[in-house]
């Protein structure tokens, strides 16, 4: 549920509290303009007053640390040296969690400390991991800077790093106590990087939310370009689409699988792109969910009208939603299928893909022709 709040300051003039329902381990998600500037005192209510340990990047650090410091010396704490990580995809593997790891534990934490991600999703996957690591498991808070983390990767407890045979193989269920999604932090990224984010806000309506994906339609190139309330309003109600599916489905039993929308295929498209600047992650699911909409059209399952809707407004905004979009890629059909076959999702050999009967009608098959899917990537590849 989402309830406002108002602040005393003259910061934050409002705030969206949405509500992670998971019994004894529930936890708010705060969404609003500057509503990290006076979050000091929720961070320290969970830190029991001590500081927490930061994990950030060379990228965000300059940019919004300062903040984060402040806001938490306004509540009496003194902030202890923060954890600087690369920027960047290739943070999220196995040589910088052991780095990660190493500087957490030399500072001879105990149980209760606490870990604080500041950055957008690698840097959140990344610290959760450690944090659902480091002494069998201590608390973390999530203070996304990315529109993609605030609407996906800060919510829900999956964290986790890359291995060299695919994306998120190696993590853990592991959920924050606490998560701040400022959406001022947004002003402060590229329009790609936006585009990115925006991606996995159109999916929550492609999966259930037919009207909210009718606001975006309306209303997508207002949250692109920056304005404030186009921007809290789609944060806010992604959040709370995904508060509602993780608290009835936590370990992705069920309907949780439908996130996965656009990401068996945008998941093998980044490992053919090396998981970095080429091929950003929102930009694959955003190839990836027109895809699996051609897919369920191909099976005689989805309006093709409802599949043109969804290409229509992701690429009116700016996304890519065709693997030709992205330059200097040569795409190997026979590679893609073989990354699809080792996602973390596969089961009794099968490729579980999320497909759809129309807009915001969104399930999962796992007997899908392998012969169709291979003709769909050969066209794809081809135009």
């Amino acid at each position: 549920m989402t309830s406002p709040d108002t602040s005393t300051s003259d910061t934050p003039t409002a705030i969206d509290t949405v509500r992670l329902d998971l019994g004894p381990r529930s936890y708010d998600i705060l969404v609003g303009d500057r509503v990290l500037d006076g979050a000091g005192p929720r961070i320290a209510a969970i830190t029991g007053g001590k500081a927490p340990i930061v994990v950030t990047d060379e990228n965000v650090a300059p940019l919004h640390l300062p903040t984060l410091e402040r806001t938490l010396r306004e509540s009496g704490i003194e902030p202890t040296q923060a954890i600087v990580l690369p920027a960047g995809e290739k943070t999220k593997d196995i040589a910088h969690f052991e780095r990660l790891m190493d500087a957490v534990l030399a500072r001879g934490i105990e149980r209760s400390a606490v870990l604080l991600a500041l950055g957008g999703g690698v840097i959140g996957d990344i610290t959760g991991f450690a944090a659902a690591s480091a002494l069998r498991g201590i608390d973390f808070i999530q203070v996304p800077t990315t529109l993609l983390s605030q609407v996906d990767s800060s919510v829900g407890g999956k964290t986790g790093i890359n291995s060299p045979h695919g994306k998120n193989l190696i993590g853990a269920f592991h959920q924050p106590r606490l998560v701040i999604a400022d959406t001022a932090t947004l002003d402060t990224l590229p329009r790609r990087e936006v585009l990115a984010g925006y991606a996995e806000v159109v999916k929550y309506g492609l999966i259930r939310l037919p009207g909210f994906f009718a606001w975006l339609e309306e209303n997508g190139e207002r949250v692109v370009a920056g304005d404030s309330d186009a921007r809290r309003h789609a944060v806010t109600e992604s959040c709370r689409a995904k508060a509602a599916i993780v608290g009835a489905d936590e370990r992705e039993s069920g309907d949780r699988a439908l996130l996965n929308l656009g990401h068996t295929f945008g998941h093998a498209l980044e490992a053919a792109t090396g998981f970095g600047s080429r091929l950003l992650h929102g930009e694959a699911v955003s190839i990836g969910m027109v895809l699996a909409f051609d897919l369920s059209v191909r099976l005689g399952l989805c309006p093709a009208e409802d599949a043109e809707k969804a290409r229509a407004h992701l690429a009116r905004v700016g996304l890519p939603v065709r693997p030709t979009d992205i330059p200097g890629v040569e795409w190997d059909v026979d590679g893609l299928i073989l990354s699809m076959a080792k996602d973390k999702k596969v089961k009794d050999g099968r490729i579980a893909f999320v497909l759809v009967r129309a807009l915001g009608d969104a399930f999962t098959q796992r007997d899908v022709d392998p012969a169709v899917v291979r003709a769909l990537l050969e066209d794809a590849v081809a135009r």
